[in-house]
């Protein structure tokens, strides 16, 4: 689970070389994406929250660019500028044939950084699908045992605006009512890249089936399988947690530790689910130190 979010920032950073990319995964669909810095390099390919994009990871890809990782972050089917899956099958099994696909193309497995929803589907990935996936693992605020109350909370807010909204002010208020912990930027221009204007209306940059089709969001849920995915998990592992977060508690880190004793966990002080925009800063610095102990 996670929701939308600006585009994420944390001060002054210097670009690194940015490029767009696209991957084809199958059946038609294509992801889109951009890949810092030089290929060549180990890479950190990042999955972002469900209602999220790839902009979402911006500052934190830069940075760990800068740090001499090839960074690429995409957007998941059915959100931004990637494919809208035309048999509305947005289930765990299809996310995740799309990551095994993207993880193919490139030269060898990268460390994933999955906040949520990517986060799943890399766990999903990584145990079911094939073990050289990943090379390591980031969890960004997502563990099996999350708080289902509060993914449902998460789940009401994507449905709750089917008609959109008439400027990006109105979204921004929209957010601010759900988010009361981060305070309101004073210019709403950073939403531009999670809204789509059709019919002079802003609607949220996904496909409507990923929250009510069939196979959307939220219609099985299965903590059992992630449970085993997780306990299955061989290679390096760090969850970054929001200290405010309410989806994964104590009880849920305790739990994941439990499945997987060799892993790190971080939690970020001052930052609830969506980590990554709410203390940008402490979450690439999280995800550096532990990048630098892989080599």
């Amino acid at each position: 689970m996670s929701l939308v979010s600006p585009e994420s920032t944390m001060g002054e950073v210097a670009p690194v070389q940015q490029e767009p990319v696209k991957f084809s995964v199958g059946g038609g669909l294509a992801l889109a994406g951009i890949r810092y810095a030089d290929p060549n390099a180990n890479t950190a390919l990042f999955l972002h929250g469900a209602g999220q994009t790839q902009y979402a990871w911006g500052a934190a890809a830069n940075r760990v660019a800068q740090a001499g990782w090839h960074a690429i972050t995409i957007d998941l089917r059915g959100h931004g500028e990637s494919g809208w899956a035309s048999d509305a099958d947005y289930s765990q099994d299809a996310f995740a044939s799309d990551i095994e696909s993207v993880v193919r193309s490139l030269p060898s497995p990268p460390v994933i950084v999955g906040a949520s929803l990517g986060g799943l589907t890399a766990l999903i990935a990584q145990a079911e699908r094939s073990p050289d996936v990943a090379r390591a693992l980031v969890l960004v605020d997502i563990v099996p045992g999350m708080n289902s109350e509060e993914a449902d909370r998460i789940l009401v807010f994507m449905r709750a605006y089917p008609d959109g909204f008439e400027s990006l002010e109105e979204a921004a208020a929209a957010v601010s009512r759900y988010l009361p912990h981060r305070p309101r930027p004073a210019e709403p221009s950073g939403l531009a890249k999670n809204l789509r204007l059709t019919d002079g209306r802003y609607r949220w940059h996904w496909d409507p089936n990923l929250t009510n089709g069939p196979s959307g969001l939220g219609k099985k849920r299965d903590p059992e399988r992630h449970r085993a995915a997780a306990r299955s998990l061989r290679i390096p592992c760090l969850l970054v947690r929001g200290a405010r977060s309410a989806l994964v508690t104590d009880e849920g880190v305790q739990d994941f530790m439990q499945l997987v004793p060799h892993s790190q966990v971080a939690d970020v002080s001052g930052a609830g689910h969506m980590v990554a925009g709410d203390r940008n800063d402490a979450f690439a610095g999280a995800v550096l130190d532990f990048l630098a102990a892989l080599d």
